[in-house]
């Protein structure tokens, strides 16, 4: 059964519109409430719906009270030396998205390990953080072996770190290494042996985290 469909559409006024509606035996004349129509032939909205079809504003690119992944970027580079995916330099960009606290002291760097392979960033204080970032090998950088940082015998600090805090003693290194090796300590002449990570020459660190 075929239905045909006269509309009659009226651009002004508030008078409904007709839909007549026919079929083969019948003729019922239907009236709906007439939607609005500008002259233009867009449709009026309400003013209840123009706030959701307006553009949304893009939220900041980094809420406050988080670092900016681009501060660790700079930090890296100034540390190596070297651009991002350049030899010697970061391998990419850190990811946009972490959510590290802000640090209120600046950021410090060093070398995760004497492979040079990656470097530590951290950040020290109440919401201290840490992270590891990947490092493009510098071309002759495997021909160069380490330096010792530190010799058997020679004094140093000892520091024991956690987060939020540091306490750290005079001690004696029993064996030698170089920046990012683990090394026998010790305290006093008969105190037992501990283990630490030379971060610097004359620094050995025993992290409590």
């Amino acid at each position: 059964m075929a239905f045909a469909f006269d509309v009659a559409l009226q651009p002004t006024g508030h008078q409904p519109v007709s839909f007549v509606h026919m079929t083969r035996r019948t003729r019922v004349n239907t009236t709906f409430p007439r939607p609005e129509f500008s002259w233009l032939g867009s449709w009026r909205f309400s003013p209840l719906v123009l706030p959701i079809l307006l553009p949304l504003c893009d939220p900041p690119a980094h809420a406050s009270g988080l670092t900016d992944p681009a501060a660790i970027d700079r930090a890296v580079i100034a540390f190596t030396g070297s651009e991002i995916g350049q030899p010697g330099g970061p391998r990419m960009a850190a990811d946009r998205r972490l959510q590290l606290a802000a640090c209120a002291a600046p950021l410090t760097v060093d070398w995760h390990s004497p492979a040079r392979s990656a470097v530590r960033v951290e950040c020290a204080g109440p919401n201290s953080w840490r992270i590891f970032v990947a490092v493009n090998a510098a071309p002759g950088a495997a021909d160069k072996p380490a330096l010792p940082a530190i010799k058997r015998g020679d004094a140093l600090t000892i520091m024991v770190r956690g987060r939020g805090f540091s306490v750290q003693q005079s001690g004696e290194a029993i064996e030698g290494g170089a920046v990012g090796d683990w090394i026998f300590v010790r305290t006093a002449r008969k105190a037992e042996p501990l283990r630490a990570r030379i971060e610097r020459p004359g620094l050995a660190v025993i992290p409590a985290n």
